[in-house]
């Protein structure tokens, strides 16, 4: 402990007093801004986070914008996640500011089943869906009873159909339902089977299947890549306009100022340098 050597003024005290008045009220209203996500904007908060798959989504904040943002005196912090659910309860509950991970045909089946009013500030890139080859590396000529393992969350699934609709392998009975399942098969001719996994484990079942249909974040993790793969979604085919990869933020954060930096960025011709030189055909710009 401290041992005061003299007396301390009145006035000295009142002055003492006062300036701790004031570094209190400053930390506080600087803690008001870090936290308050919903009404910060650049100038009132420096701090952004957000929510991201590992791959390719982190890498791309890391790797890319987190710089750019620092320009701009943006403190870029990424939560990295491994699964498709919790990414949106936390932007909802504000946990995080944005998320950075889903598409837009998932992030609404997400708002219809949870009741949520999470909505997307710009379409980022996308990742074709692609067919790789298990026990079996010729589609061309698909053996009856073959194995096809696909993603079964409501959009994925539906994509994956979709994509093995458009190489005449099976027909749905509404061709452009973007959320059939197998049951909604009309036509079958090889009798293909399919095992209906989470889509973060169909890479780890292709092994044991004749194909799997990867999701493309997936299968880069595994290692996979479009050049490689048996075929693919074609730019021309619904995957840019359903299945654009997203910035995802609630309605009361729409026009937060660091979100709309952080779209900029994403959303720029360094941007699509940087995908090509990084990612090649695997992740392609959405704008």
């Amino acid at each position: 402990m401290a041992v005061l050597n003299a007396p301390v003024s009145r006035r000295s005290a009142l002055k003492a007093f006062a300036a701790g008045l004031s570094v209190v009220a400053l930390g506080g209203l600087a803690a008001c801004g870090a936290s308050d996500g919903a009404a910060g904007s650049a100038s009132a908060s420096t701090k952004l986070t957000v929510a991201a798959s590992p791959t390719p989504h982190a890498e791309i904040l890391n790797d890319f914008a987190a710089a750019k943002l620092a320009d701009q005196g943006i403190d870029l912090v990424v939560k990295e996640y491994t699964d498709y659910i919790l990414p949106n309860k936390d932007t909802s509950s504000g946990a995080v500011d944005a998320n950075y991970f889903q598409h837009i045909n998932y992030l609404e089946n997400y708002n219809k089943e949870n009741g949520t009013d999470l909505v997307s500030v710009g379409a980022i890139h996308y990742e074709p869906m692609a067919v790789y080859a298990g026990k079996s590396s010729d589609l061309d000529s698909i053996v009856d009873g073959a194995s096809i393992a696909i993603p079964n969350d409501p959009t994925n699934e539906g994509r994956a159909l979709l994509l093995l609709q458009d190489l005449g392998l099976i027909t749905l009975s509404d061709p452009k339902n973007l959320e059939a399942t197998p049951n909604d098969i009309a036509d079958n001719p090889h009798g293909i089977q399919f095992q209906e996994l989470e889509a973060a484990a169909v890479p780890r079942a292709l092994e044991s299947v004749d194909y799997a249909v990867i999701n493309g974040n997936y299968a880069i993790e595994a290692g996979y890549h479009v050049k490689d793969a048996l075929a693919h979604e074609e730019a021309g085919s619904t995957a840019v306009e359903q299945y654009a990869n997203i910035i995802c933020v609630t309605a009361e954060n729409e026009d937060n100022e660091t979100v709309e930096a952080l779209v900029d960025v994403l959303t720029s011709d360094d941007f699509k340098d940087y995908l090509e030189r990084t990612y090649g055909q695997d992740v392609l710009p959405a704008f």
